[in-house]
């Protein structure tokens, strides 16, 4: 829900810090045609039926053709697919042969005829699966009193979202608005410099999918999808989730916003770098060392393709190598690389 532009000191706030990081030049590629840069155009103006996100005419029709949902199933640990893998062994038994045959295709991002939602559909549908970050976030007039109630509270999901490094605690966020015409969450991020990231697990999915309705400015998300706001943090104003069984208090580290490649001078999007500032998690889903989140409880929420979201109810374990004692040292890598060497040559 876009609102007006914030001022042009609070995006040099925010822009400034960028200097600090290291952005390696980009391999200079030619340049879009303009039948592609007409179609991104108007791919930004798309409405949800345009980019057919949903396959289906009838959802509904076709989810009570589906099994119902099985609230009994556990979470669960499996061997490997090929526990006696060993280094240098390569893909595991799970590789067909014929797969080996089949043939890959190359696909330029900025092809003429290419609309701009291909890219957006493809990504989305290969890198899978993704964590969601459920923001939280407060408005610069709720936060000085002077809107109550859930107006200027916002809340929504967005699956361009990480986790960075633990020390400092830092997440990047994506958002598909660029600064001059920002999305609710990014404004107030400007404006409060917080927020509160929750982590969707399965008992409240629905609830977290409805917040990112495409409702006009001034409606709340938190009424929509029935969810409740715990005041409680410490470092921010802004709640968090109270039914989520993890969540983080954020500070605002960086922004740096983005230009399209097929449209030169248009910004598209931002990436926000939160700085984690504390942690919120359910008692009885953390050890008593406070280091270890119980998957069986968090029972997380991924993004896939499309409409398409993910449960994990199973899992597998792989302790990390050590070089000495698994690969056997520099010896055994040697032995490795000869048969690396031998396997090009053939070409199997």
């Amino acid at each position: 829900m876009p609102l007006s532009r914030p001022s042009e000191a609070l995006i040099h706030h925010y822009l400034a810090p960028i200097p600090r990081y290291i952005f390696l030049p980009r391999t200079p590629r030619k340049a879009p045609t303009p039948q592609h840069r007409d179609l991104t155009s108007t791919a930004a103006r798309m409405s949800e039926k345009e980019i057919k996100r949903n396959p289906h005419a009838d959802f509904k029709k076709v989810e009570a053709s589906r099994p119902d949902w099985d609230a009994g199933q556990r979470f669960n640990f499996k061997k490997t697919a090929d526990p006696s893998w060993t280094f240098g062994g390569g893909a595991n038994r799970l590789h067909a042969p014929e797969a080996d045959a089949a043939r890959h295709i190359s696909i330029d991002p900025y092809e003429a005829g290419r609309p701009a939602p291909f890219n957006y559909k493809l990504l989305i549908s290969a890198i899978v699966p993704r964590p969601v970050g459920f923001v939280s976030t407060m408005s610069a007039s709720r936060r000085d009193g002077k809107e109550d109630g859930a107006d200027g509270l916002n809340l929504a999901p967005f699956s361009y979202f990480n986790l960075m490094t633990h020390d400092p605690p830092l997440f990047v966020l994506g958002v598909a608005s660029p600064l001059e015409r920002p999305k609710d969450t990014l404004r107030n991020l400007l404006e409060t410099r917080e927020c509160v990231v929750n982590i969707i697990s399965e008992h409240f999915v629905e609830a977290a999918n409805a917040t990112s309705v495409d409702a006009p400015a001034g409606v709340s998300e938190w009424a929509i999808s029935g969810l409740t706001p715990a005041f409680d943090c410490v470092d921010t104003r802004a709640p968090r989730v109270r039914e989520a069984v993890f969540a983080v208090e954020c500070r605002l580290e960086s922004v740096r916003e983005f230009e399209s490649r097929a449209t030169p001078g248009k910004k598209t999007g931002c990436m926000v770098v939160l700085e984690g500032t504390r942690f919120w998690v359910r008692e009885d889903a953390v050890n008593d060392e406070r280091n270890l989140v119980a998957p069986e409880v968090l029972r997380p929420i991924s993004r896939l393709g499309g409409i398409t979201y993910g449960r994990i109810t199973e899992a597998l374990e792989l302790p990390r190598p050590v070089f000495e004692r698994d690969v056997g040292g520099m010896e055994g890598y040697e032995k490795l690389k000869e048969r690396q060497k031998k396997k090009e040559v053939s070409g199997s």
